[in-house]
């Protein structure tokens, strides 16, 4: 059975993570009856007076924390539990934490790839000016003349060749760029609400790139091309994994009962002292 966080036995080597308690640190604890007058025996899965101190239970964290009496209480009872909204616990809860954080990866890929496709079709519709203008400046800092393009390395050297390409290329380029924004953008909207479909999309668009980027590092390796591989792997496992996509480990009904296990006032009562 599921201890609350705080009362499980450690592990000796890997150290148990308590999403619920990284929350409640971040955003407080969710106590109920603080404003409330009197407790009675039902208020107490959480809320409970012990030898004249008030003990309330985070309906989060499961911690007990010590309040004293309400000065003006706002009321005569705590609220009844058809008026108490359950924050999510457990599964539930790492689900929307990891999921939110895969979104906000997903978003600034779409603000920068969003930004790539407005630059690039900028430059195709004013390609002609913007190559005599930077070949100007590129041999007024070389102090050269002609063009620079074959003499150049790095960055410059890319930002020349661009400038060269044909104009046909360079609005294909900004197409690609802005369909590929569109589709970062469809799954940070959809893993930020947690949509069952946004998980599929995520994993096989993450998938479809990942012997592009494996690809890249065969040409060249660098700290964030590994970066970014190590961390779309770990997010395709997560959703084939831990979101039992395309029936894995009992697909989603399994999914739904996991979560189910850890939610509720059941739950709550089970793991109440």
């Amino acid at each position: 059975m599921r201890q609350p966080p705080g009362t499980q036995r450690p592990r000796r080597f890997v150290p148990r993570f308590h999403w619920e308690l990284l929350v409640c640190g971040v955003g407080g604890h969710e106590l109920v009856g603080t404003d409330a007058a009197h407790l009675a025996p039902e208020h107490a899965v959480f809320a409970r007076e012990i030898d004249g101190v008030r003990w309330y239970r985070c309906l989060r964290c499961d911690s007990w924390l010590p309040l004293p009496d309400p000065d003006k209480p706002s009321r005569e009872q705590p609220p009844s539990r058809d008026e108490i909204e359950l924050p999510l616990r457990g599964k539930a809860l790492r689900d929307k934490v990891v999921l939110r954080i895969i979104a906000i990866d997903r978003a600034i890929h779409f603000v920068v790839l969003a930004f790539v496709a407005v630059a690039v079709f900028l430059v195709a519709a004013n390609q002609l000016q913007l190559r005599q203008y930077v070949f100007h400046l590129v041999n007024a800092v070389e102090g050269t003349t002609g063009n620079p393009t074959q003499r150049s390395h790095g960055i410059v050297h890319t930002v020349l060749r661009a400038l060269e390409l044909r104009s046909s290329t360079l609005y294909w380029v900004a197409a690609a760029a802005a369909a590929y924004a569109v589709l970062e953008g469809a799954e940070a909207f959809g893993l930020w609400w947690q949509k069952r479909w946004a998980e599929y999309l995520t994993f096989v668009a993450t998938c479809v790139f990942l012997p592009y980027e494996i690809y890249e590092l065969t040409k060249s390796i660098s700290v964030l091309k590994l970066l970014a591989l190590v961390i779309n792997i770990a997010i395709a496992i997560y959703l084939l994994l831990a979101k039992r996509l395309f029936g894995l480990r009992g697909g989603a009904a399994a999914e739904e009962r996991e979560r189910a296990r850890d939610q509720g006032w059941v739950a709550l009562e089970r793991t109440a002292p």
